[in-house]
């Protein structure tokens, strides 16, 4: 199952490449619009992936603190104290997909 995703998605990834030339512009060709509106959509695409994965890896590292607890009740407290700091760590990688997408949004000429 998880070597046929891998598969599919580098095949997706490889026919993305390829598919690039065929909306290549000539220098004299390209305007601000275009770059523009590449640079709003690459920020609102860094910021989705962004949320996305760190919604997953939140999840993940609430659901080991939830079984850690219940497998050693004793050692909540230190378990909880560890996932805040991992939680927050986490959350920092978003918070900066932020400031890239907001540096981004700055690329963009007025539309």
């Amino acid at each position: 199952m998880k070597k046929n995703l891998v598969s599919k998605f580098v095949a997706v990834m490889s026919l993305t490449a390829l598919a690039s030339p065929a909306f290549a512009q000539s220098a004299s060709g390209s305007n601000s619009f275009d770059m523009g509106g590449m640079a709003l959509l690459g920020a609102g695409v860094a910021i989705g992936i962004a949320a996305g994965l760190c919604g997953i890896g939140q999840g993940r590292a609430v659901a080991a603190a939830c079984e850690g607890t219940a497998r050693n009740p004793a050692a909540g407290k230190n378990i909880f104290t560890l996932s805040l700091i991992g939680l927050a760590f986490i959350e920092s990688l978003v918070i900066y997909a932020l400031v890239i997408s907001f540096l981004l949004m700055g690329k963009a000429p007025a539309l």
